[in-house]
C-alpha cells in the first residue's frame, strides 16, 4: 500500500513540474544556460566541463555578510550545488566524511532526527528540554528540536559547515558549530527542472522546482515552488509481521514568494513542510537478551522481531517573512520572523523482540518563535560590521509510555517553555592593507521553565496511577556573554593567517525523565555548556588559482559537560538494581585538540582532487562519579582520532557537445565509541567507505547520473543501546551497498 501510494504521488508531482514546460519550452534553454553558466562562476570544480583552469571562490555568509570563503578567517566548509550532486548527498547526513572533525547520523531508531557532532562537541539525546550542541539552520532560521532536522536535499543553492563554537554570531547551542541550508533563491526569469532517480531497494524518488517573475519578466514580485518525494523500501524486514525495516516515506515542499517593493525595500515570505512517514530503523541484536535466551541475534543487520507498529512518524512545518532595507550605500537592515512546528510519534522497541521487555511509545511536541533584527555597515572603508538582536520563544514537550516486562508501566510527560534574548555585534576593523581584527560579542538572556509530571501505572491502558517519581514545575535562568576576537595577516594576495579565540555555550535545562525519589539529584536542573576555543589557521590559493590548501588547529577548553546516561537503581529494596532511568548531568571538564586539513587541486581542465584530514584528540580532565574523579577511564562519543576523505573527478567534453564527469570517492575514520556508556559490543573499529558516480551532461537541458555509495557493503555501526538491566545490546547500522540512476529536465 505504501508503494503505491508514493507511485501516485511522485506521477502527480511530475505531472505539476512537466505542465510549465509547455508554455515555458521558448525560455528554457536561455534559463538553463544562464544557470549553467552561475553554476560555473561559483565554483569551477564543480562545472562539469573540462574548459575550467582555475578554481573559483564560493561565497559562503558565514560572519552574516558575502564574503569569498579563502577570505573570510573562519573555519567554514562549503558545498555548492553541483559539488553536492556530485557527491551524491541525499541529506546533510551525507556531509559527515566531507567535512573534518564532523560526524553526522540519523539518530538511533529515527530517520529524520539528527545527531550531530563537530570537534567532538554535540548532543546525542533527542529529548525535549535537552539542547543540540550543533546549531542547524534553513535559510538563516534556527530549528531548535533535532527531529526532522535531518534535511533532505533538494533545490539547495549551497550548504555552509562552520566548525568551532559560533556563540558570538548564532549564539546558544552552536557550542561545536552550525550547519547552514541555504535554498536557491528567487529567480529573475522562468526556470526549473524535474529530476527522476531509481534504484535499488525500490528506490523511487522525484525532485523539482519551478519558479519566476510573476505577471511578466518585468514584475517585481516572483515565486519559487520546490518538492520532493523521497521513497526506498527497507534495507530489513519484520520478521514478525512482515512491515518493512529501514525503507523511506519522505514528503517535502518548499514555497517562496518575493517582492521588490523599491529599489531598496524588499520582502519575501517562505513556507516549508516535511512529512517522514518511514518505518522504524532496525537495530540488530548484538547478544541474546537473558530475559528471552531462545531469541538469538539475526544474521541480518537490518532483520528485527519487534512486536510494536511500524510507527515512525515525523511532521514538521515552518513559515518565515524577511523585510532588507538598504538604507543607504553602507547600511543595510534585515528583520527575520519565523514561526516553526513539529510533532513525532514513534515507537521504540529497545530489545527488538515480540516479547515485551522494553517497549517505549513516544511522542513529541514542538513550536517556536524566533524574531530577529539585523543592521549590517560597509561603507567600503576601513571597518564594516553587523549587529543584531535576536528573541526565541519555543514551547518543547511530548509523552513517553514505557512498559517494562509487560509488569512495570511508567509515564513520562511535560513540558519546557524558553524564553531567550540575545544581542550580538561582530566588527571587522582593517589595521593596515595586511592586517584585519574582528571584535564580536553576544549577550544571552534566557529563562527555561519545566512543567514535568512522572508516573508508575497499574497496567498498559496508563490509566490507573499508582506511583509518582517526579512532579515540579520549576523555573531556571541562564545568562551568558560570548565574546570573539579574531586578527587575519594577509601574508600575500594568495596566502592568509588567522587567529581565533572563542567563546560558545550551550543552555542548561531540566531532565524530562527525572526520578526524584531514585536519584532526587535528578530533579535538579543541569548546567549550561561552555568551551573556551583557541584557533590558528591558513587559507592559500597556489599555483595560480589552481590549488587550495585550508590549515588549521585548535585547542578547547570544555567546562560542565552534559552526558546523557541510562542509569540502573533498586526500585524495590532488595539491592538488586531491577530497574533504569534516562539521566542527565555535568561530567566536568576536558579538552579537544585537533588539526583540520581541507583541498582541491586541479592539475589540469581534466582531474580534480578534493578532500580533507583530520586529527582529533579529545579527554577529560574531570568527570566525577559517585565522589571519585573515573576521567582516566571515560572516552568522548562520535569523536574520531583520525578521518578523511578523498575524492577524484575526471571531467572531459564531448564531441557531442556535453561533458562526462566520472568520480571516485573513499573516506576513512578511525575508532569511535557512539554512546556515553563506552559499551566495547557498540563501539565501532575504523573502517572506511568506497563511493562513485558519473554524470553525463548531455546539453543544458538533459543530464543523467549514475551513483553507488557503501560499494565494498562494509557494516559499521553508528550508535546502539547497551542495557544491562533490561537485557539490551544493540546497535544501529549505517546503510548498505546503494546504487542509483537519475534523470534531470532543466527548463
Amino acid at each position: 500500500m505504501k508503494r503505491i501510494k508514493r507511485n501516485c504521488l511522485a506521477l502527480a508531482i511530475s505531472c505539476v513540474l512537466l505542465a510549465p514546460m509547455a508554455w515555458a519550452s521558448e525560455e528554457s534553454e536561455s534559463a538553463a544556460e544562464t544557470a549553467s553558466a552561475a553554476a560555473d562562476e561559483t565554483q569551477a570544480g564543480d562545472s562539469g566541463g573540462s574548459s575550467a583552469t582555475t578554481l573559483d571562490r564560493v561565497t559562503v555568509t558565514a560572519r552574516k555578510r558575502e564574503e569569498t570563503l579563502q577570505d573570510v578567517p573562519v573555519a567554514v566548509t562549503a558545498f555548492t550545488a553541483d559539488a553536492m550532486e556530485k557527491l551524491n548527498v541525499e541529506d546533510i547526513g551525507d556531509l559527515d566524511a566531507q567535512v573534518p572533525n564532523l560526524t553526522i547520523y540519523a539518530a538511533r531508531g529515527s530517520s529524520s532526527t539528527v545527531t550531530a557532532y563537530i570537534r567532538g562537541i554535540g548532543q546525542s539525546d533527542p529529548l525535549w528540554g535537552v539542547d543540540p550542541g550543533v546549531g542547524i539552520y534553513l535559510d538563516d532560521v534556527y530549528i531548535a528540536r533535532p527531529q526532522g532536522a535531518l534535511l533532505d536535499v533538494f533545490d539547495v543553492d549551497r550548504v555552509e559547515v562552520l566548525r568551532g563554537p559560533q556563540g558570538s554570531l548564532y549564539g546558544k547551542n552552536t557550542i561545536g558549530g552550525a550547519i547552514k541550508y541555504i535554498s536557491k533563491g528567487l529567480p529573475k526569469e522562468a526556470d526549473g527542472y524535474a529530476q527522476l532517480s531509481v534504484g535499488n531497494y525500490g528506490q523511487l524518488d522525484m525532485k523539482g522546482a519551478f519558479g519566476g517573475p510573476i505577471g511578466g519578466s518585468d514584475s517585481p514580485v516572483r515565486a519559487r515552488l520546490a518538492v520532493a518525494s523521497l521513497n526506498r523500501d527497507g534495507f530489513g524486514e519484520n520478521l514478525t509481521n512482515g512491515a518493512p525495516v529501514s525503507d523511506k516515506e519522505i514528503n517535502a515542499f518548499r514555497a517562496n514568494v518575493g517582492a521588490d517593493i523599491s529599489d531598496r525595500f524588499d520582502v519575501q515570505v517562505a513556507f516549508d513542510w516535511m512529512d517522514d512517514q518511514s518505518g522504524v530503523r532496525g537495530a540488530k541484536m548484538l547478544a541474546p537478551n537473558r530475559f528471552a535466551p531462545t531469541f538469538v541475534p539475526l544474521d541480518d543487520r537490518y532483520d528485527i522481531r519487534s512486536g510494536m507498529p511500524n510507527v515512525n512518524d515525523t511532521k514538521m512545518k515552518g513559515a518565515s517573512a524577511t523585510a532588507n532595507w538598504r538604507a543607504s550605500d553602507s547600511w543595510a537592515f534585515k528583520y527575520i520572523f519565523a514561526r516553526r512546528d513539529s510533532d513525532t510519534e514513534t515507537n521504540i522497541d529497545f530489545d527488538t523482540l515480540p516479547n515485551k521487555i522494553a517497549d517505549v511509545r513516544a511522542l513529541y511536541r514542538d513550536k517556536q518563535t524566533t524574531n530577529e533584527v539585523q543592521a549590517n555597515f560597509d561603507g567600503g572603508g576601513k571597518y564594516r560590521g553587523v549587529m543584531g538582536i535576536y528573541s526565541f520563544d519555543g514551547e518543547a514537550g511530548g509523552q513517553v509510555l514505557n512498559n517494562f516486562f509487560n509488569a512495570s508501566f511508567g509515564d513520562t510527560q511535560g513540558t519546557v517553555f524558553t524564553k531567550s534574548i540575545a544581542a550580538y555585534a561582530d566588527w571587522t576593523f582593517d589595521l593596515s592593507e595586511r592586517f584585519s581584527l574582528d571584535a564580536g560579542a553576544r549577550w544571552t538572556d534566557e529563562d527555561k521553565h519545566a512543567v514535568v509530571l512522572n508516573r508508575g501505572y497499574t497496567d498498559a491502558t496508563f490509566t490507573t496511577p499508582t506511583t509518582t517519581v517526579a512532579n515540579f514545575n520549576r523555573t531556571v535562568n541562564f545568562t551568558n556573554v560570548s565574546p570573539k576576537l579574531a586578527l587575519d595577516y594577509k601574508l600575500s594576495d594568495s596566502t592568509m593567517l588567522y587567529g581565533v579565540a572563542s567563546r560558545g555555550f550551550k543552555s542548561g535545562g531540566f531532565n524530562i525523565r527525572a526520578n526524584s525519589v531514585a536519584v532526587p539529584r535528578s530533579a535538579e536542573p543541569f548546567d549550561d555548556e561552555k568551551v573556551d576555543s583557541f584557533e590558528i589557521g591558513s587559507k592559500m590559493s597556489l599555483a595560480d588559482q589552481t590549488l587550495f590548501l585550508n590549515f588549521a588547529y585548535f585547542y578547547n577548553k570544555y567546562q560542565d559537560i552534559q552526558l546523557s546516561v541510562f542509569t540502573a537503581f533498586d526500585s524495590n529494596g532488595d539491592g538488586i538494581d531491577d530497574a533504569f532511568f534516562g539521566d542527565f548531568t555535568n561530567a566536568g571538564r576536558g579538552h579537544v585538540q585537533g588539526l583540520e586539513m581541507e583541498y582541491q587541486w586541479l592539475p589540469n581542465e581534466h582531474w580534480l582532487f578534493s578532500g580533507n584530514l583530520a586529527w582529533l584528540d579529545a579527554k577529560y580532565d574531570e568527570f566525577i562519579n559517585s565522589g571519585v574523579n573515573v576521567a582516566d577511564s571515560q572516552k568522548f562519543t562520535n569523536a574520531p582520532r583520525f578521518s578523511g576523505a578523498v575524492n577524484l573527478e575526471y571531467r572531459t567534453d564531448l564531441a557531442s557537445g556535453g561533458n562526462l564527469s566520472a568520480r571516485l570517492g573513499y573516506a576513512y575514520q578511525s575508532e569511535v565509541w557512539p554512546t556515553t556508556d563506552l559499551s566495547p559490543a557498540i563501539r565501532q573499529d575504523g573502517y572506511g567507505l568506497l563511493n562513485a558516480g558519473v554524470i553525463w551532461r548531455v546539453n543544458p537541458q538533459w543530464s543523467f547520473s549514475l551513483q553507488g555509495t557503501n560499494l565494498a557493503d562494509k557494516e559499521y555501526r553508528t550508535t546502539g543501546y547497551n542495557i544491562p538491566v533490561l537485557g539490551v545490546l544493540t546497535g544501529f547500522y549505517g546503510a548498505p551497498r546503494q546504487y542509483t540512476l537519475s534523470a534531470r529536465y532543466n527548463f
